[in-house]
Formats: structure tokens, C-alpha cells, sequence
């Protein structure tokens, strides 16, 4: 096109109007071919990937004075295959890490998978060797960085948890024994584990006391004011059936609650209690009417 018009735009993409007519002269002139103004537009000034057919590929060679596309192809992209070659080189060195990526992340979800297993854990009275019965255990699996998941034992006192951990925590809590933060290593091939609870002996003994008579009622305050702390706060929980709020009561008050002959103090319940220095100061009841 230089030969036969010096002035026209050496970008063939910036070709307009007369300059596309004069082309598609050229290419009927030389090579009898022809090229619409919208394959132009398609092919040439769009950025579009698609490829034109080879039959205008061959076309097109012919006027740039080669045999067909394959002999133009021949003598002109010999850094073709060189540039296809580092493209094919850069390609693998981009697919094999995602390949291997993801082999490693299939085996880690195939591993965790398999690894995954249900434990159970029955939990027994240290001192008695039996099952601490009812689904009043509460277990809370310590996790990093995590909230902790909670567990409740059911009426055999059993606590039954799927992990894929080899090593767990567990917050283990429970009406008259003492809480405790366990550390298991877990074995794939067993499964099944007692933990023991110690009993909470003082809230036993409040239990105890509330359902005696009134004798011996000083020997009794003696003993609530040894075992509670000066400084404690005891609430009593509303029953499950009542709609009254929260009591809040000090130490004094509490120990006139439980020596005094007051009938619905025969269901007391201790929800939890914690210590300091070896004495109660929070404990948390309910009275079952």
C-alpha cells in the first residue's frame, strides 16, 4: 500500500473511510480478492481475538507477494515457534504449582475427611466409679482462635463429639463437681474414654443441709460460715416454671435462708459454684417448687 500510495497512515489500524475503499481496490486489483468494510473493522480494528478464515489469510499473503498463508507463515514467523515455545514454558510453570496446589489441598480435605471420627466420653464419679447420670454435664471444646463448641451429656452422662483434632481441650462442668480443663490426646483406635469428676463437696453440703431438719441448727450455721466466704454472692435462679427475677443474696443472708424450717428449700438445686482460698464466693442455686 506504500508503493501504491506514499501518504497513507503506516498504522493499518488507524485507516478510515477513503483509505479502507483504496484497500479494497488494491486487493481487487492485484489478487482479484475483496475485503468488506465490516470484516475490516471486525478483524482489524477491534481487539477482538477471532481469527479471520484462511482462505483470506491466503488472500492477503498473495498480495504481500507470497504463495499462500503457509509460505508467508514460512519465511516471515520463524520466532514463531520460539515465542509459542516460552508462552508453553510460562503456561507450565504456572499450571504445574496449581496442579500441585491442588492435589495438596484434596489430600488435606481426603486426610481431614478420614481423620474425622466420632469420641466418646463417659464421664464417672471419682470416688464412687459411677456414671454421673442425667444430661446435666456440660462440655465446652476449647479451640484456638476460636469460640469454644459446646456439648451436653446425655441421660447416661455421655458426651459424644466429631473432630478431626489429635489432641483436644475440654471445659467440662457439672451440679456438684468441680470443674475441670481436661487435655486428651485422641486414639483413632479407641475411641471410648472415662473422665472422672471430683465431687464438689460443698455445694453437696449445702444440698445436704437444706433437706435436714432444724436440729443441730448452730453446728450447722457454723459450718455454712466456714466453707463460705465473707465477701460471697449468692444468686438464686428463678425455677424453669416461675417468671419472678434473679435474687441476690450476701453471705449472712443466704445462711438465715438455709437454717430456717422453710419447706421450699426442699428441692434446692446448685447450678455452679466457684472458690477462693477454699471457700464459696459465687454460688448459683435454684429452688424447684
Amino acid at each position: 500500500m506504500k508503493i501504491s500510495y506514499p501518504g497513507i497512515n503506516s498504522e493499518i489500524s488507524e485507516w478510515k473511510g477513503q483509505e479502507i475503499t483504496d484497500f479494497q481496490e488494491e486487493l481487487h486489483n492485484k489478487v482479484n480478492g475483496h475485503l468488506s468494510e465490516k470484516w475490516f473493522y471486525t478483524h482489524v480494528k477491534s481487539t477482538g481475538k477471532s481469527l479471520p478464515r484462511i482462505d483470506v489469510l491466503n488472500m492477503l499473503s498473495q498480495y504481500a507477494g507470497y504463495l499462500n498463508w503457509n509460505d508467508f507463515r514460512h519465511k516471515n514467523m520463524k520466532q514463531v515457534p520460539l515465542a509459542f515455545k516460552l508462552q508453553e514454558s510460562n503456561s507450565i510453570f504456572i499450571k504445574v504449582p496449581l496442579l500441585m496446589l491442588l492435589v495438596v489441598v484434596l489430600l488435606i480435605i481426603l486426610f481431614r475427611i478420614i481423620n474425622t471420627q466420632n469420641y466418646r466420653f463417659t464421664f464417672i464419679d471419682a470416688d464412687t466409679g459411677e456414671p454421673v447420670r442425667g444430661n446435666v454435664i456440660k462440655a465446652d471444646l476449647l479451640l484456638q482462635n476460636e469460640s469454644p463448641i459446646s456439648y451436653l451429656s446425655d441421660n447416661d452422662g455421655i458426651i459424644t463429639l466429631r473432630t478431626d483434632q489429635g489432641r483436644i481441650k475440654l471445659a467440662v462442668f457439672a451440679p456438684y463437681y468441680l470443674p475441670d480443663t481436661l487435655t486428651r490426646t485422641l486414639k483413632k483406635f479407641n475411641r471410648t474414654e472415662q473422665i472422672r469428676l471430683n465431687v464438689d463437696s460443698y455445694a453437696l453440703m449445702i444440698k445436704i443441709f437444706s433437706q435436714e431438719d432444724v436440729k443441730g441448727w448452730e453446728k450447722r450455721r457454723d459450718q455454712l460460715n466456714n466453707i463460705i466466704s465473707d465477701e460471697a454472692m449468692i444468686f438464686q435462679l428463678p425455677d424453669n416454671n416461675e417468671r419472678t427475677g434473679m435474687e441476690l443474696f450476701n453471705k449472712q443472708e443466704f445462711i438465715d435462708k438455709l437454717t430456717m424450717p422453710v419447706s421450699s428449700l426442699d428441692q434446692i438445686e446448685i447450678m455452679d459454684s466457684k472458690y477462693h482460698q477454699g471457700k464459696i464466693v459465687v454460688l448459683r442455686y435454684k429452688v424447684k417448687k
